[in-house]
């Protein structure tokens, strides 16, 4: 089988099979031993694997060698005659993953499940998301996006990158960062370079999620204003009802939705559903 994570013979399949990168669909196609061996590593005791996205198959490849049964969604139709080759057991499915019904295909694979996926960037933030709703239905994602996205994905209460994404995340994954990909581990490379993540679900330990999450987003609409500016807003409530609140969950009346821990938006939500 030939090594896709080899540039020149990369660049030698994809010239065979008369392809190019995609720019409209935001491709840019991982070269790297180094990062494809730390992505299989995490995924090696994996029964059933899906891909998002597989371009010509650098990784999915691998997934082929190491799962029982792996699945890819692509959308690209040049690239499914070439995963024929790359990836012959793999099971590729024409779709879109944003519109396409990812839980029940993934409970056509056996368990353990894994879901692997270099994001595109275009679409990274809705395809997080995603993938976070049917977090029941496999046991670890194993996701490369953008290096500024993933520093917001991780980042700490009190730290200026922390964002909706980063709370709406971290509570429902436990998360930590795999492998760093430069721009040079890419064909063609991109302006920026990359991160691999790991996400483990968890439970949020929340009853109404969609109400949560509903708070999360309207708190971080200014993020630089204060969390009663934005709650005031947000719940069309007057301030002395979002003080309330504030305060009752043992927030200082100044507090800014940046500085919250997971705790501290729990205890927030409490207050609030009362």
């Amino acid at each position: 089988m030939v090594d896709l994570t080899d540039p020149g013979s990369l660049k030698a399949f994809l010239g065979r099979h008369g392809l190019q990168a995609d720019k409209r669909l935001g491709q840019h196609f991982l070269c790297s031993s180094r990062v494809v061996d730390a992505i299989e590593e995490r995924l090696s005791s994996y029964r059933g694997m899906m891909e998002i996205g597989p371009g010509p198959g650098v990784i999915t490849s691998r997934l082929a060698n190491m799962a029982e049964k792996t699945i890819a969604i692509e959308l690209d139709d040049r690239m499914i005659s070439a995963l024929g080759e790359s990836a012959p057991g793999v099971d590729v499915r024409k779709a879109d993953a944003l519109k396409v019904d990812l839980k029940a295909i993934l409970e056509e694979l056996p368990s353990p499940r894994g879901l692997v996926s270099n994001l595109p960037y275009y679409i990274t933030g809705p395809l997080l998301t995603r993938i976070a709703e049917v977090r029941g239905s496999y046991e670890k994602a194993v996701l490369m996006m953008q290096k500024e996205v993933a520093d917001r994905v991780l980042a700490a209460a009190r730290t200026s990158a922390r964002g909706s994404l980063s709370v709406y995340l971290q509570s429902q994954f436990s998360i930590e960062k795999v492998v760093s990909a430069p721009a040079g581990a890419f064909l063609p490379p991109p302006k920026v370079d990359s991160t691999v993540l790991q996400f483990v679900p968890k439970p949020t330990g929340i009853e109404d999620e969609e109400g949560y999450f509903k708070l999360v987003r309207l708190a971080f609409t200014q993020p630089r204003k204060t969390l009663a500016n934005n709650l005031v807003g947000g719940y069309h409530c007057s301030r002395e009802q979002a003080l309330e609140w504030i305060t009752g969950s043992g927030l200082g009346e100044l507090a800014r939705p940046q500085e919250l821990s997971l705790p501290e938006w729990h205890a927030l939500w409490a207050k609030i559903a009362g």
